[in-house]
């Protein structure tokens, strides 16, 4: 969408010994800003089918590529369920819509959906494209995300690793921190229905390392 910028000007006309001042407006039409062009990896599973319907509503940002093992060459949009196509096929190959999508010269982000085997090398894939990535992993182990934080250093180039996308659990996380300031133990309970034995969830390791560095580093 152009925006529209109006900007005042003031001419000024000699009559005689009298000074009168004429106004005008003039109005130009400025260059649209491109969206950010958005890559999914792991755009199949439920959390990245959400994101890619996220992604779609949302201002300033499109869906630019979708990466998964499953469904490939189906249209990412019917995946979804969407009412009208996206007209952008599932592909397997991360590298070739890196690629691809690196020669428009536009804006990009890569939202890493996979799982912690692979997701360093992603993150390198995409870093390599000049594209920041934003990563949730599930179980990741905090020597990758040490790995990752020392690789995106030494790139200089950002990148997000978000332990749990719901913002209820990041409030209970800052509570449980504060309050373990309070206590000489911290002990973290969990209850969820269906469970399944895949107990404990993600965001309890982070929580409880977070709890006990913060604690340490208050004390000494």
């Amino acid at each position: 969408m152009a925006t529209l910028g109006c900007q005042f000007h003031c001419r000024m006309h000699h009559i005689s010994q009298n000074v009168k001042a004429k106004r005008f407006i003039s109005c130009s039409t400025n260059p649209p800003q491109s969206n950010i062009k958005v890559i999914i990896n792991g755009a199949v599973k439920e959390i990245g089918r959400a994101a890619v319907i996220a992604v779609t509503k949302a201002r300033g940002m499109e869906v630019a590529g979708a990466i998964d093992s499953h469904s490939v060459g189906e249209d990412i949009g019917m995946v979804c369920d969407m009412e009208q196509p996206l007209e952008i096929p599932v592909m397997s190959d991360l590298t070739m819509v890196l690629g691809s999508i690196s020669q428009s010269k536009a804006r990009a982000v890569v939202i890493d959906f996979t799982d912690a085997s692979t997701v360093y090398d992603n993150v390198k894939q995409a870093t390599a494209f000049g594209m920041r990535s934003v990563v949730y992993v599930p179980h990741i182990q905090l020597e990758t995300v040490s790995a990752l934080s020392a690789f995106c250093d030494k790139a200089s180039m950002g990148c997000l690793i978000a332990p749990t996308l719901s913002i209820g659990s990041i409030l209970l996380q800052q509570a449980a921190i504060s309050a373990s300031f309070h206590y000489k133990n911290v002990e973290i309970v969990e209850s969820r229905p269906n469970a399944r034995m895949q107990l404990k969830s993600p965001t309890t390791s982070p929580t409880l390392v977070r709890s006990t560095t913060e604690k340490i580093f208050q004390q000494t």
